[in-house]
């Protein structure tokens, strides 16, 4: 992949909101360089706001040595200087996606099944979240969760992928050793009284068996 990717990925929502760079901001301090990756996620924010977002975003990223992607919107994350894009399952292709932002881009896809995963695969994703793996609120309407067995055959096919939904430092060490890269949360960051020591959490869990790294 252009980027080495970081094993923790911390995704946005529309309740920050304009502080959402604030927030982000407290959550990564004393971070070393590279720790985690940040997904701007905004999707009630217009063009003009979400610009706006994805550049204080871009100064914190830069300054405290983390990756920055912005989701589905191409044009944003080319002109805010970040790091990638994040593609939803409907969205632009990574190989469409690729000839916009250039070769050095870090590209993700969001997958819910193994298929998914192989067409993100094939179509030139660097790496895919993939869940939701545990329960969560915001997907019930959808149906059940995946579980850490479907992750396991999914993560077979070598796309490196990022747990999601439902997942906090007392379940990321089971996601990694079902197959994951590492781990995606939202919740688990941006509702904890401590961000950073949630972060931190969630770091040390997704990382504590780094021993056995996947590629």
């Amino acid at each position: 992949m252009p980027s080495v990717l970081p094993h923790v990925y911390l995704v946005t929502d529309d309740a920050a909101g304009a502080e959402i760079p604030a927030l982000v901001e407290r959550a990564l301090a004393g971070l070393p360089a590279r720790t985690v990756a940040i997904q701007l996620r905004a999707k009630g924010a217009e063009g003009r706001e979400l610009l706006r977002l994805a550049r204080a975003l871009r100064e914190v990223t830069a300054r405290t040595g983390q990756l920055l992607l912005v989701n589905d919107r191409l044009d944003v994350a080319r002109l805010a200087g970040a790091d990638g894009v994040h593609l939803p399952s409907a969205g632009v292709p990574p190989a469409e996606a690729r000839r916009f932002l250039g070769p050095g881009a870090l590209l993700g896809a969001s997958c819910h099944s193994r298929a998914e995963v192989e067409r993100a695969l094939g179509s030139g994703a660097d790496f895919a979240t993939f869940g939701p793996i545990f329960d969560t609120p915001s997907k019930r309407a959808y149906g059940p969760p995946v579980g850490l067995e479907r992750l396991l055959e999914a993560a077979s096919l070598g796309l490196p992928l990022l747990g999601l939904g439902g997942v906090d430092a007392g379940n990321a060490t089971a996601v990694v050793r079902a197959g994951a890269y590492g781990v995606a949360a939202i919740r688990a960051w941006l509702a904890a009284a401590d961000p950073a020591a949630a972060v931190r959490a969630l770091v040390a869990a997704a990382t504590a068996d780094r021993g056995r790294e996947r590629p």
